[in-house]
């Protein structure tokens, strides 16, 4: 698995919406789900996201906006209609109930001009979404390329059937569509984008990810990662350091450690399965590495995030 698909794979759309009814100005939409990702299209016409901080981002039809952030934020038409009468909205993905009876379809506005839009909120489950969160900013605007609007097509043919099933389907479009919008950006970032996406695609340093990525608990050398990409290990060590800015050897230790905070999650498993999990022989072992790379103890951190969790 890559590493943007694995990072992407505890993220979830949920309550999608469909914008098939047109706002028309002025308006504000209140978001208020606090999802860790909102993907909005603007399908037609064009809108202001505003932050708390009162910073402000512009789209316009054919554009797409992802939000990095569990913050409310609104949405208007522009942001003068925050000052002046205007019909105020909420939108929630996350109840199912508020969004399929009053929110879906979004109720008309008022005479000016129209807009509309789609709209989805992600859930995530676990810590491995995090290091994904932490390259995007907390806004990236793209335009719209042909994937993304062959799949919203999808999406409103999908809704005008209304067949057993709908929502989910429409949620699981969502997640390709998040998938495609986020390949767009990067792409477009280039050189500043993070090592691992880059690192993926590279003839040499890619296999080598693809392979820890893939079994992180084998006992890997630089030899073996080297012939799993066809090269000798000085080649592999020279680009993957290029690519990555570390070893290979210092890239698998992290990934271990980013698979351990996952799995400490679950009460249900012992430092010992833990430690077996991604890699080590013995839990002094693990518990030696954990505490040189996160600052605590495995046993620390876990009771730690528990805490964190009843907040």
């Amino acid at each position: 698995m890559d590493p943007l698909s694995e990072l992407l794979a505890g993220i979830r759309a949920e309550g999608a919406i469909l914008g098939d009814a047109l706002l028309k100005a002025p308006w504000v939409v209140r978001f208020d789900d606090r999802a860790p990702l909102t993907m909005i299209t603007v399908a037609r016409g064009r809108a202001s996201l505003i932050f708390p901080d009162g910073s402000e981002t512009h789209v316009v039809a054919g554009q797409t906006v992802v939000v990095n952030s569990q913050e409310p934020f609104r949405m208007a038409d522009e942001p003068a209609s925050l000052e002046r009468p205007h019909l105020d909205y909420w939108l929630t993905c996350f109840d199912l109930e508020a969004c399929g009876a009053e929110y879906n379809p979004l109720p008309p506005g008022g005479e000016g001009s129209a807009t509309s839009m789609f709209v989805g909120a992600y859930r995530a489950s676990g810590r491995r979404h995090e290091r994904l969160l932490r390259a995007l900013p907390r806004v990236i605007v793209v335009d719209d390329a042909a994937d993304v609007s062959s799949w919203l097509d999808v999406c409103a043919s999908e809704m005008d059937s209304r067949r057993p099933g709908t929502q989910a389907f429409i949620d699981r479009l969502f997640d390709w569509g998040l998938v495609c919008t986020l390949r767009t950006w990067f792409d477009a970032e280039g050189g500043r984008a993070p090592a691992w996406y880059r690192g993926f695609t590279d003839p040499v340093a890619g296999p080598a990810l693809e392979a820890i990525h893939n079994r992180p608990a084998d006992p890997w050398t630089v030899a073996d990662l080297a012939a799993s990409a066809g090269v000798s290990r000085a080649l592999l060590a020279k680009r993957f350091n290029e690519i990555m800015g570390e070893p290979p050897l210092a890239y698998l230790t992290e990934r271990r450690m980013e698979l351990a905070e996952e799995l400490l999650a679950d009460p249900d498993l012992t430092i010992a399965q833990i430690a077996r999990t991604v890699g080590y022989a013995d839990q002094f072992g693990f518990s030696n590495a954990f505490k040189r790379r996160k600052g605590k103890s495995p046993t620390a951190f876990r009771e730690e995030s528990r805490a964190l969790a009843t907040v």
